[in-house]
Formats: structure tokens, C-alpha cells, sequence
């Protein structure tokens, strides 16, 4: 898993952007405005995301619009699957426990 996709998601600012742009591509103008950011700041921020690979942009005469890469987020998703998995299987334990902590089940 690289490890420059959770140092871009760990600036607050940057997470917002990508929450945005979950509803669909915008242009740097529209995401600044939105998240009551300046435009040279909310510029950095996407660079940081385009450089980790999270977002791509698309020049459209003098507008860049930026929009969410999906293949980042999906190898996020299966590198985290294996700790669900793991966590899953430690909760239903706890469950169990706590289950036979308050008489609803017997101990095996």
C-alpha cells in the first residue's frame, strides 16, 4: 500500500476535497468556494491528491477540472479487506463473550 495516498488523506482539508468530489468533477474555483478555502491553498491540496494519484484533472480551455481516480480507492479498499476480516472475527468473539457475561448465551 503507498504509503503518500495516507499522508494526502490525513490533512483534514485534502479528505474534504475528496469528499466533495465524490458528488462529481469540479473545477478549483468551485471546490475553494465551497470549502471556504483561497484558491492557492485549495491549488495545493490538489496537487498533493494528483501526486499521490487520488485525483486527476482535465484542462478544459482556462478551467482545470479535477475529478477522483477510482483505482486508488479501490486497492485501499482490498489492502483493508484483510483487516476487516480480522476485526470481524474479533468482534463476533467479543460479542460472544459479552453475550455470556450478561446469561444470554452459555459458556462452551
Amino acid at each position: 500500500m503507498n504509503g503518500q495516498i495516507f499522508s494526502a488523506l490525513a490533512e483534514p482539508n485534502r479528505l474534504d476535497i475528496i469528499d466533495l468530489l465524490l458528488e462529481g468533477a469540479l473545477p478549483v474555483g468551485d471546490i475553494a468556494k465551497k470549502l471556504e478555502l483561497n484558491q492557492p491553498q485549495t491549488s495545493k491540496h490538489l496537487r498533493v491528491l494528483c501526486d499521490a494519484g487520488l485525483v486527476e484533472v482535465q484542462p478544459i480551455a482556462n478551467r482545470r477540472i479535477y475529478k477522483i481516480r477510482p483505482e486508488p480507492f479501490q486497492e485501499l479498499d482490498r489492502w483493508l479487506d484483510s483487516y476487516r476480516r480480522l476485526w470481524e472475527g474479533r468482534m463476533d468473539r467479543l460479542d460472544d463473550y459479552l453475550n455470556v457475561l450478561q446469561g444470554k448465551k452459555p459458556l462452551n
